[in-house]
C-alpha cells in the first residue's frame, strides 16, 4: 500500500550524503542510510536485458498555443562509473567502480508553426537508494532551428551538483555553477519506478525539470514546492488504479506538474500534465498545460533493432 506521507530518508540529510561528480573523486557512502527495498519482481522486470519503451501523445505549450507531438520515455537498468560518472563499457572489469541504475531518456518531438524541436532529458538514478539516495547524473539537450543548448548536472562528493550549461543565447552563453543540495525535478521519474513509496510530500525545496527552465528561460535554483500523492481523480488518466503525484511550485513560478502512474508494479507512467505561465514569444503571459498520454509501451532491446527491417517497431509503438 502506498503510504502518500512517507518521506524519503535521505531527504532529510540533504548536503550531508554522497555521491560523485565528473571527476575522479571516490563516491563517499552514508553509513546512517538505509537501505529502501526494492519492490517484489523488480529484478525479474528490470534486469531482463530489455528496455520498457512507452510513446505518448504530446501537446506542448510554447509561443501562447499548444503544438502536438510525440514523446517517448525508455528506462533501462545499466552500470554507471561512481568516479567518472558514464557508462561503464565492461562492468565486470571494475565492479567497485559500478553503480547500477535506473536510467531513463525522455525524448519530446514537436513542431512549433514550420520549424521543430527535439528534447531529451537523460537521468541516472541509483537502484540502491539506501549507499546512494541521490540521483547521480541529469543531461538535457534542446534542438530547434535557431540553435542547440545543453544542460549536465554532476553530483559532487560533498553533495548539492555542479552545473554546466551551454547555449546560443547570449545571456545563457556558457555557464559552469553550483546547486545547493535539493530534489531534482527530473529524478522523481525514476524514483516512480524504483519505489514510490518513498516519494516526498509536503513543503520542499525542488530544482525545476532541466527542459522547463530551458523552455522559459529560467535560472536552474531550488524553489519551494508543495509535494502531495493521491489517487487520480475519475477520468483524468483514464484508467483506474493511478495515483497522481503532483509538484506545486510556489510563487514567482506558479507551475504545476503532475505525474499519472500506475499503483501497481511496475508502475508505469500513464501521462503528465504541465501548468505555468506561457511567456515565450508573447507580451502577455498564457496559462497553458502541457499533456501527454500513453500510446504503447513494449518492452524492447533497442539498441540490436536499428536496421530497416526493424522499422515497423515503430508502428507497433504508434510512431510517427
Amino acid at each position: 500500500m502506498i503510504n502518500a506521507h512517507r518521506c524519503l530518508t535521505w531527504l532529510a540529510a540533504l548536503g550531508l550524503m554522497g555521491g560523485a561528480n565528473c571527476s575522479s573523486a571516490p563516491v563517499p557512502e552514508q553509513a546512517q542510510a538505509t537501505s529502501t527495498p526494492l519492490p517484489p519482481g523488480f529484478s525479474a522486470y528490470w534486469h531482463q536485458g530489455k528496455a520498457e519503451v512507452t510513446s505518448y501523445t504530446l501537446d506542448q505549450a510554447r509561443y501562447g498555443e499548444l503544438h502536438r507531438g510525440e514523446a517517448v520515455l525508455v528506462y533501462v537498468t545499466e552500470d554507471l562509473s561512481r568516479k567518472k560518472q558514464v557508462k561503464l563499457d565492461n562492468p565486470s572489469a571494475t565492479p567497485d567502480d559500478a553503480v547500477p541504475v535506473l536510467k531513463l531518456n525522455l525524448v519530446k518531438k514537436f513542431a512549433t508553426g514550420v520549424y521543430d524541436y527535439s528534447i531529451m532529458t537523460s537521468t541516472f538514478t541509483p537502484t540502491d537508494q539506501g549507499r546512494f539516495p541521490h540521483t547521480l547524473k541529469v543531461t538535457t539537450s534542446v534542438q530547434e532551428w535557431c540553435g542547440n543548448a545543453f544542460t549536465q548536472l554532476n553530483l559532487r562528493p560533498k553533495g548539492g551538483y555542479a552545473v554546466s550549461q551551454k547555449s546560443y543565447f547570449e545571456s545563457e552563453g556558457d555557464v559552469e555553477s553550483n546547486l545547493e543540495p535539493a530534489l531534482l525535478e527530473d529524478e522523481l521519474w525514476t524514483r516512480i519506478r524504483l519505489n514510490p513509496a518513498t516519494l516526498p510530500t509536503g513543503s520542499v525545496k525542488v530544482v525545476p525539470g532541466t527542459v522547463s527552465a530551458r523552455l522559459r528561460h529560467h535560472p536552474l535554483q531550488p524553489e519551494q514546492a508543495t509535494l502531495s500523492l493521491a489517487d487520480a481523480p475519475a477520468g483524468k488518466a483514464g484508467q483506474a488504479g493511478v495515483l497522481a503525484y503532483t509538484v506545486a511550485y510556489s510563487t514567482p513560478s506558479s507551475r504545476r506538474l503532475v505525474i499519472y502512474f500506475e499503483k501497481a508494479f511496475p508502475h508505469g507512467i500513464v501521462g503528465w500534465e504541465e501548468t505555468y505561465p506561457d511567456q515565450a514569444g508573447s507580451a502577455k503571459p498564457q496559462m497553458l498545460t502541457t499533456r501527454a498520454t500513453r500510446k504503447k509501451t513494449m518492452m524492447l532491446d533497442y539498441w540490436r533493432t536499428h536496421n530497416n527491417e526493424h522499422a515497423a517497431l515503430r508502428d507497433s509503438l504508434g510512431l510517427k
